[in-house]
């Protein structure tokens, strides 16, 4: 079971602390107990496997609304979720995995979890259905990637039933097939198939008809979208051991103990969820938080007096990801703009996570796109990066004379307030000055990585895939394909036929020296073309308030929240 893979940590507290506990533990409106969480993830989606969930950082919070076959444990690892169901590799020539979900399992809304979803799941994000376009076809879901879910030939469901099997195309084997299917992107098909009008996707989506397909696609698409105080609570149903009771812009996002959860049932009946957007400052001035998960300087004038604080290097990278288009059009004006970026500067006065630095991941600047700083492959893929390690004025202006481009204005975007990105920014726009490029603020609080796709700025500021909050795995698999053409995450729009060539390779392959040089070649390509430029490990504050058990630091994609249920106060 799950819980039996939690470390417990208990801290024990004074009776000044758990006075102050009792207080964090109830809502300002509703005095029953419960756990203020502060993470800076925007909830935008109950959908993690679209654009949006993924992009603002669905999994960070849903994690144990929506359960799946694994989750993202705390060192970035893939979990099994034995409460969900099971998954094991079928022995055989073509990979083939079998799925059993929990007989036990059934919806908040008293629907049993089915098969039914993990064909939506893979319909969805397999890229399979398209609709024409005025270049070529076009996706008809807007899946955050199709990674590793176009690998698969087909799911055999008989829908209703607990049980399925995934057939990989022959000739293909995904190593990493535990990062599909997972928490907070395994969805319920049935509110999909109320929505579309049909008995059942499983059947519908093999019929093919094309205007049921939409209506499928539309609801995949927007159906889940989350706008404070106007949930259809009907269509959110939950498979976890919470579930969403109230989102409103003053009361948070409220999930309480889910009535109908089969396992072990949460320590702590009632968690508020304060998202990006909050004035974190003030919901700690009022005793209103618990557990704080934010990136590391972002929140001025937070004070955790009173919390067990740490900062910690993430598994998302902090990067700057560029528009392909537009004044970044001609390469050389992307490499100009990544010599006067002065990233050794940005680590040392933004990027450390505590002192001294982790070993590994936040133990200097980021040098790599894809691999992260403590893989082993690390230290021999980086040489391409030696050329911008820190601001180089007489190369940024030669090389910018050489694009014959007009003095560029570059506008930086990010989600607002948040006080460290806002630093990141002025930092580069003092150092790019002097190289002719001029560099905008453009952060807002209303921003999203898909302002780079619209042309609305020329890069993203944030985590892995551009993520405001908690971001990254030990797979890695959301960076690689942040990069890949035709990603609903690509929202620089690179294509680069080589690249993606080598993401395909890379999933399948066990051999250390043929991955040691496809990475090698990737990242030397990346360095070329620059549609990112990474900054450093994401930094992290993870703060938990004196009274807290079980609180386990998460900084990762799936964020401190990633064991909720077993969180407790003490009083």
């Amino acid at each position: 079971m799950r819980r039996s893979r939690i470390r417990l940590i208990t801290v024990l507290a004074t009776a000044a602390a758990v006075t102050t506990g009792l207080v964090a533990g109830c809502s300002t409106t509703n005095q029953v107990p419960s756990i203020g969480y502060a993470v800076d993830a925007a909830v935008a989606s109950y959908n993690g496997g679209s654009t949006l969930g993924a992009s603002s950082g669905t999994a960070a919070v849903f994690g144990r609304v929506l359960t799946g076959f694994f989750y993202t444990g705390p060192d970035g690892q893939q979990v099994a979720d034995t409460d969900a169901g099971t998954a094991k590799e079928v022995p055989g020539e073509t990979q083939t995995v079998q799925y059993r979900l929990n007989p036990d399992g059934v919806y908040s809304d008293g629907v049993a979890t089915s098969c039914d979803d993990l064909v939506l799941a893979w319909s969805a994000r397999s890229g399979k259905y398209t609709r024409p376009g005025d270049n070529g076809p076009v996706p008809l879901f807007d899946a955050a990637s199709t990674v590793g879910y176009a690998d698969i030939e087909r799911v055999d469901c008989v829908p209703g039933s607990k049980d399925a099997t995934v057939v990989f195309r022959p000739g293909r084997h995904y190593l990493p097939w535990r990062t599909l299917f997972t928490a907070a992107e395994l969805m319920p098909a049935h509110v999909v198939a109320q929505a579309a009008g049909v008995p059942d996707v499983v059947s519908a989506l093999q019929a093919g008809d094309g205007a049921v397909l939409g209506r499928i696609a539309d609801f995949w698409n927007a159906g889940w979208t989350m706008t404070p105080g106007s949930l259809d609570l009907t269509k959110f149903p939950s498979s976890g051991p919470y579930r969403i009771e109230s989102f409103g812009a003053e009361d948070g996002l409220v999930l309480v103990a889910n009535e109908k959860w089969w396992g072990s049932p949460p320590k702590t009946s009632r968690i508020v969820v304060w998202p990006k957007g909050t004035d974190f400052a003030a919901k700690a001035k009022e005793n209103a938080l618990g557990v704080v998960d934010l990136g590391a300087g972002s929140v001025a004038e937070l004070d955790l007096a009173g919390f067990d604080e740490q900062t910690v290097a993430g598994r998302g990278a902090e990067q700057l990801v560029l528009a392909t288009g537009g004044v970044f059009a001609p390469v050389e004006v992307r490499r100009a703009f990544a010599q006067c970026v002065p990233r050794q500067a940005l680590f040392e006065t933004l990027g450390k996570a505590g002192e001294p630095p982790v070993t590994g991941l936040g133990s200097g600047p980021l040098n790599a796109h894809v691999v992260q700083q403590d893989s082993l492959y690390y230290p021999a893929v980086i040489g391409a990066a030696d050329k911008y390690r820190g601001a180089d004025i007489p190369a940024a202006t030669a090389t910018l004379a050489s694009a014959g481009a007009p003095q560029p204005t570059v506008r930086i975007g990010y989600q607002a307030p948040d006080d460290r990105r806002a630093r990141t920014v002025a930092a580069i726009a003092d150092s790019c000055r002097a190289a002719g490029i001029s560099v905008v603020d453009a952060g807002a609080p209303d921003f999203t990585p898909a302002r780079l796709a619209e042309g609305a700025v020329d890069a993203v500021l944030g985590s892995t895939a551009g993520v405001p909050g908690p971001a990254g795995s030990s797979a890695g698999v959301t960076a690689f394909a942040a990069l890949r053409a035709g990603s609903g995450l690509d929202v620089g729009g690179f294509a680069n036929g080589r690249y993606d060539a080598i993401t395909d390779q890379l999933a399948g392959e066990d051999d250390s020296t043929v991955t040691l040089n496809l990475l090698t070649e990737a990242e030397n390509l990346l360095w070329a073309q620059l549609p990112s430029i990474p900054l450093f490990a994401t930094p992290r504050t993870i703060a938990f308030g004196h009274g807290m058990q079980n609180g386990i630091a998460g900084p990762t994609q799936a964020g401190t929240g990633w064991n909720m249920d077993r969180w407790v106060l003490q009083r």
